[in-house]
Protein backbone atom coordinates (compact mmCIF):
# COMPACT_ATOMS: atom_id res chain seq x y z
CA UNK A 1 0.00 0.00 0.00
CA UNK A 2 1.53 3.03 -0.98
CA UNK A 3 -0.05 6.65 -1.17
CA UNK A 4 1.48 9.60 -2.34
CA UNK A 5 0.51 13.40 -0.76
CA UNK A 6 0.46 16.60 -2.55
CA UNK A 7 -0.59 20.04 -2.59
CA UNK A 8 1.26 21.78 -0.47
CA UNK A 9 3.68 24.80 -0.67
CA UNK A 10 3.80 27.83 0.62
CA UNK A 11 0.09 30.08 2.08
CA UNK A 12 0.33 33.12 3.62
CA UNK A 13 -1.63 33.65 6.89
CA UNK A 14 -5.73 33.37 6.72
CA UNK A 15 -5.44 31.58 2.98
CA UNK A 16 -6.60 28.63 2.12
CA UNK A 17 -4.92 25.05 0.63
CA UNK A 18 -6.26 22.10 -0.91
CA UNK A 19 -4.06 18.63 -0.06
CA UNK A 20 -4.91 15.58 -1.74
CA UNK A 21 -3.49 11.90 -1.14
CA UNK A 22 -3.78 9.35 -3.74
CA UNK A 23 -3.18 5.27 -3.83
CA UNK A 24 -1.49 4.79 -7.24
CA UNK A 25 -4.57 4.02 -9.29
CA UNK A 26 -5.61 0.93 -6.74
CA UNK A 27 -8.32 1.07 -4.72
CA UNK A 28 -8.49 2.14 -1.16
CA UNK A 29 -12.48 2.26 -0.91
CA UNK A 30 -12.13 -0.08 2.32
CA UNK A 31 -9.73 1.56 4.30
CA UNK A 32 -10.65 4.41 7.23
CA UNK A 33 -8.01 7.40 6.36
CA UNK A 34 -6.92 10.08 8.28
CA UNK A 35 -4.55 13.13 7.89
CA UNK A 36 -1.59 13.32 10.26
CA UNK A 37 0.74 16.76 10.42
CA UNK A 38 3.95 16.70 12.14
CA UNK A 39 5.73 20.17 12.91
CA UNK A 40 9.18 20.88 12.94
CA UNK A 41 10.44 19.57 16.83
CA UNK A 42 7.55 18.01 17.54
CA UNK A 43 5.53 14.87 17.50
CA UNK A 44 2.98 13.29 15.05
CA UNK A 45 -0.70 15.19 15.82
CA UNK A 46 -4.17 13.38 14.40
CA UNK A 47 -5.73 15.90 12.42
CA UNK A 48 -8.84 14.53 10.75
CA UNK A 49 -10.15 10.90 9.69
CA UNK A 50 -12.95 9.49 7.75
CA UNK A 51 -14.26 6.36 6.95
CA UNK A 52 -14.52 3.94 4.23
CA UNK A 53 -17.67 5.59 2.43
CA UNK A 54 -17.18 8.98 3.14
CA UNK A 55 -19.90 9.74 5.05
CA UNK A 56 -18.35 10.52 8.65
CA UNK A 57 -15.64 12.24 9.07
CA UNK A 58 -13.73 13.29 12.51
CA UNK A 59 -11.64 16.44 13.39
CA UNK A 60 -9.14 17.39 16.30
CA UNK A 61 -10.85 19.71 18.27
CA UNK A 62 -10.44 23.16 17.22
CA UNK A 63 -10.18 22.15 13.42
CA UNK A 64 -13.34 21.21 12.35
CA UNK A 65 -14.75 24.65 10.54
CA UNK A 66 -11.49 25.24 8.77
CA UNK A 67 -10.06 22.02 7.33
CA UNK A 68 -12.21 19.43 5.86
CA UNK A 69 -11.49 15.82 4.97
CA UNK A 70 -13.54 14.08 2.09
CA UNK A 71 -12.86 11.29 -0.25
CA UNK A 72 -13.38 10.27 -3.84
CA UNK A 73 -13.01 6.71 -3.98
CA UNK A 74 -13.36 6.25 -7.37
CA UNK A 75 -10.34 8.54 -8.01
CA UNK A 76 -8.93 6.72 -5.15
CA UNK A 77 -8.18 9.90 -3.39
CA UNK A 78 -8.12 11.71 -0.06
CA UNK A 79 -8.55 15.16 0.38
CA UNK A 80 -7.95 18.15 3.14
CA UNK A 81 -9.15 21.24 2.32
CA UNK A 82 -7.88 23.82 4.94
CA UNK A 83 -9.11 27.43 5.28
CA UNK A 84 -8.20 30.51 7.34
CA UNK A 85 -4.74 28.60 8.09
CA UNK A 86 -1.92 30.13 10.50
CA UNK A 87 1.35 29.86 11.49
CA UNK A 88 0.61 26.96 13.72
CA UNK A 89 -0.49 24.85 10.36
CA UNK A 90 2.74 25.26 9.89
CA UNK A 91 4.22 21.15 8.75
CA UNK A 92 4.71 18.34 7.06
CA UNK A 93 0.97 16.60 6.42
CA UNK A 94 0.69 12.85 5.75
CA UNK A 95 -2.08 10.55 5.20
CA UNK A 96 -2.42 7.39 6.44
CA UNK A 97 -4.45 4.30 6.33
CA UNK A 98 -6.09 3.85 9.79
CA UNK A 99 -8.03 2.25 12.11
CA UNK A 100 -10.91 3.26 15.10
CA UNK A 101 -10.88 6.84 13.17
CA UNK A 102 -14.09 7.91 15.56
CA UNK A 103 -12.01 7.11 18.81
CA UNK A 104 -9.20 8.14 20.73
CA UNK A 105 -7.55 4.23 19.91
CA UNK A 106 -6.97 5.42 16.29
CA UNK A 107 -3.89 3.63 14.70
CA UNK A 108 -2.33 4.40 11.64
CA UNK A 109 -0.75 1.73 9.65
CA UNK A 110 1.00 2.89 6.28
CA UNK A 111 1.95 6.66 5.23
CA UNK A 112 3.23 8.51 2.39
CA UNK A 113 5.78 10.75 2.17
CA UNK A 114 4.30 14.24 3.12
CA UNK A 115 3.29 17.12 1.50
CA UNK A 116 5.09 20.37 3.70
CA UNK A 117 2.33 23.54 4.51
CA UNK A 118 4.20 26.23 5.37
CA UNK A 119 2.24 29.24 6.49
CA UNK A 120 4.20 32.64 6.32
CA UNK A 121 3.19 36.33 5.18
Amino acid sequence: VQFEESGGGMVQPGGSLRLSCARGGLSFSSYEMSWVRQAPGKGPEWVSGINPTGSHAYYKEGMKGRFTISRDNAKNTLYLQMHNVSAEDTARYYCAKSSDVATQERGFYTWGQGTQVTVAS
